[in-house]
């Protein structure tokens, strides 16, 4: 089923993320691939990204694990999905008491039959801010 496939494919990005292999973890994104951090940062294509990442395994997120709940996957058609998840970064071996991260993926399927992600976007969620709109604004908190 697709969206088997697709929650493989979400998890083996989790799984390079916390061998800190960054040419694994680009291996799930296409060739040309757009990918923004939660601080805005954009990368263009998988070498890009499997490179950066690398750095970064090495340094500021070595020995880190990336959390990722999914919380929705739609399929856009035979081809195309767009999954929503929620998730942290955290140290090896600890699970954050929560997750402040809200991630976007959209996943295409390839002509070799793979699902990759074609975008990735990566929103750090200010939970203060939202409490304050819902309490002014209170129809527009989700459902």
């Amino acid at each position: 089923m697709d969206t088997d496939r697709i929650t493989a494919r979400i998890k083996s990005t989790v799984a390079a993320w916390a061998a800190g292999d960054g040419e694994a973890y680009a291996a799930g994104f296409t060739a040309d691939a757009t990918y923004v951090t939660w601080i805005g940062t954009l990368y263009r294509g998988r070498e890009e990204i499997g490179r950066t990442h690398q750095i970064l395994f090495d340094r500021f997120l070595k020995g880190s694990v990336l959390v990722d709940e999914i919380a929705d996957i739609r399929l856009l058609g035979p081809d195309a999905a767009v999954v929503t998840s929620r998730g942290e970064v955290a140290k090896r071996g600890e699970r954050p008491a929560k997750l402040t991260k809200v991630q976007t993926y959209t996943l295409v399927r390839e002509a070799d039959g793979e699902w990759r992600i074609a975008a990735f976007h990566n929103t750090k969620r200010k939970a203060l801010m939202e409490r304050v709109s819902f309490a002014f604004a209170p129809e527009t908190a989700p459902a």
